[in-house]
């Protein structure tokens, strides 16, 4: 019974890798350095006209269909 216990084990869990590797989680969404961030952050803050515009034309874009 302890070797097919242990073949079992091995296969379980060669088999739960398998998965994992094909199906990975995604919830976690990519980090971002805090340089990174803050180079973002002023890139908004010096165009916010630019957001407002590319936000409109999508929401025209949705309208128009």
């Amino acid at each position: 019974m302890n070797r097919r216990k242990k073949i079992k084990d091995i296969y379980d869990k060669r088999m739960k890798q398998a998965n994992l590797k094909v199906n990975p989680k995604k919830s976690k969404p990519k980090y971002i350095s805090k340089a990174e961030r803050a180079k973002m952050e002023a890139e908004a803050a010096a165009n916010p006209s630019a957001e407002i515009t590319t936000e409109t034309a999508d929401t025209n874009e949705t309208t128009d269909v």
